[in-house]
């Protein structure tokens, strides 16, 4: 069985939980407001997440959303039936869907974008883990 833990790391566990749900709570109150889910967002935002290029594929959208890839699949087409979202194949790979935000999806995720920035810019001395170096 592992050592005890020391009653300060519970304490900080438990207040980096409670500002993680903060966030997390912020998060899901703002994308409301821009009329689509949570999971729309985390969406457009991962197509935006990797260097170099502007689109995801359907399996690193699953993998960033941790959800299975067919499940992935059909967020991508809820979100093309918003007009949030475009796919076509990969020219290298024809099994292999590529996902990029419409003009639309780019204006949501933006708004977005700035007001996610804002919130962690005015959590920053709230949002740490502050644990000491074993």
């Amino acid at each position: 069985m592992a050592d005890a833990l020391p009653k300060q790391d519970f304490e900080t566990l438990s207040e980096f939980r409670y500002q993680l749900r903060r966030f997390l709570r912020f998060s899901e109150e703002a994308v409301q407001t821009c009329g689509v889910t949570p999971q729309q967002y985390l969406l457009m935002l991962h197509t935006q997440g990797f260097s170099g290029r502007t689109w995801a594929t359907v399996g690193e959208l699953a993998e960033r959303l941790q959800i299975v890839p067919h499940g992935a699949a059909a967020l991508v087409k809820r979100c093309q039936s918003l007009g949030l979202v475009q796919s076509q194949r990969s020219e290298e790979d024809r099994r292999e869907m590529q996902v990029s935000l419409t003009e639309k999806g780019n204006e949501v995720l933006t708004q977005l974008a700035f007001l996610h920035r804002e919130e962690l810019k005015s959590a920053d001395r709230r949002f740490r883990v502050p644990f000491e170096q074993e």
